[in-house]
């Protein structure tokens, strides 16, 4: 019988499993998907949103009138703007700059203010999206910052729900439980509460973007939004959530983006369960531990969110085209590689050390990044500051307006525009029509090549 609720807020946990029959074919070991995205605001994150804003109600921290606060990826903005619009509340939300464009429109729709603002910068930066929300907090009388990284109600609403749900759900047969780690409530809240009721048995795994450094990474930019651990090289201190316990998790996977998106494809296409990314991550983590274990285990993974968040994101071809993703047999791969492998120039190298590596670049011309050491397939987009070129660099020596050991900063041009390592030479050189000497290849998200006008053509 369907059931009849006196509020939304009724309807917020209690989501199903479903197995995954076709990507789990061939896999001893079932594998049943949480399904989040089914809770009345999208994502798991209602949940959270719920715990912590009646906690603050109960704690004397929000009062009638008051103002609710949060920095988000989005979907514990919205989750906030259900809850708080529901009983009340003026609802802020600050959302970083890489989320999709879909959840700050679903933030105006459910009655939120929404503040676009950055997270890559360091976190000490003023105009970091932490330290924009805590400003406003401070501004707003009887504002109340949800901090939903530190709270602890945020896992509570776990250890209260989603943990007792899978436990019944699976009659206690779960023996392995799958989660990507954001802010940590999730698996730690879930996590804890089946090794509790299992005495121990249960196995928690963490989904994790491969740069993230939660499991490891190096903290450069991921396209997984709401997971992971991003760590900018010029962060001065860096602070993990209270809400994560890492002592609740057994192993991490680390999952590539490209593995990420692609499954959450799959899932949409094979199983008709439209996803976000970081259910792609942890779909990919669980079919990772299923394929090591037998008929007796039993997997469950949390599916943190919807797809209709990500329409133009990761369910768009042309999108994924053009970051790298998707490749075709025309595509770019063909003259990337035998250009060799990126040349790039650290922002803060002198212009003598610049010139010294243009020598292996195509068309004498480079991009210019941040301090961290690239990775094997390239530098993340965000961290390319500029361009270095071998003719402005010469030009300026030669007429005495820099010498070898000055830094290059100075003489730095713009970022080369980019192309996906999946587009086509056609689109590579109508990108050159605007005067570049170059273009930046990406493979994954990643710059991982130059290809020069002579290459193109």
């Amino acid at each position: 019988m369907t059931a009849v609720h006196e509020s939304v807020l009724d309807a917020i946990g209690g989501t199903p499993l479903f197995r995954l029959t076709r990507l789990g074919a061939g896999i001893a070991a079932p594998i049943y998907a949480k399904a989040e995205f089914l809770n009345i605001g999208g994502s798991v994150k209602d949940r959270a949103a719920l715990s912590m804003i009646l906690a603050a109600e109960r704690d004397g921290e929000l009062q009638p009138g008051g103002t609710i606060i949060e920095a988000t990826s989005g979907n514990t903005g919205i989750g906030l703007a259900l809850v708080g619009r529901q009983r009340g509340y003026r609802v802020i939300v600050g959302v970083s700059d890489k989320s999709s464009a879909e959840k700050s429109d679903i933030l105006r729709a459910y009655g939120a203010e929404v503040v676009l603002a950055t997270t890559s910068v360091p976190q000490e930066d003023p105009q970091h999206l932490f330290n924009v929300v805590r400003r406003l907090t401070e501004e707003i009388p009887g504002a109340w910052l949800a901090n939903q990284y530190d709270n602890l109600a945020n896992p509570d609403a776990h250890v209260r729900t989603t943990g007792p749900e899978v436990w019944e759900q699976t009659g206690g047969r779960v023996t392995h439980f799958v989660a990507g780690v954001g802010t940590g409530g999730t698996v730690t809240g879930t996590g804890g509460y089946l090794k509790e009721a299992s005495g121990g048995t249960v196995t928690v795994i963490g989904a994790d973007p491969e740069a993230s450094t939660y499991g490891g990474g190096d903290g450069s930019p991921w396209f997984v939004e709401s997971i992971g651990h991003f760590l900018h090289p010029e962060t001065v201190e860096d602070r993990w959530p209270q809400a994560y316990r890492s002592e609740v998790i057994d192993s991490f996977e680390r999952i590539p983006d490209r593995e990420s998106l692609l499954t959450a494809r799959r899932l949409a296409r094979e199983e008709g369960l439209l996803v976000g990314p970081s259910s792609g991550t942890a779909v990919a983590a669980a079919l990772r531990v299923a394929r090591r274990l037998g008929p007796e285990d039993l997997v469950v993974v949390l599916l943190p969110d919807s797809g209709r968040s990500y329409l133009s994101k990761v369910h768009n071809d042309v999108w994924m085209r053009e970051w790298g993703f998707l490749e075709d047999a025309d595509g770019l791969r063909q003259l990337l590689d035998p250009a060799g492998p990126l040349v790039s120039v650290a922002a803060d190298a002198t212009v003598g050390e610049a010139l010294d590596l243009l020598r292996a670049a195509p068309g004498g011309v480079a991009p210019a990044v941040l301090a961290r050491p690239a990775r094997p397939y390239g530098v993340a987009v965000p961290e390319v500051v500029g361009s270095v070129s071998r003719e402005v660099l010469t030009a300026a020596l030669a007429d005495g307006g820099a010498k070898p050991d000055d830094p290059v900063r100075p003489l730095l041009g713009p970022a080369l525009p980019t192309v996906g390592v999946g587009q086509s030479a056609a689109e590579a050189r109508a990108v050159l029509a605007g005067g570049h000497p170059a273009v930046a290849v990406l493979v994954d998200g990643r710059v991982a090549g130059v290809l020069s006008r002579e290459v193109l053509g």
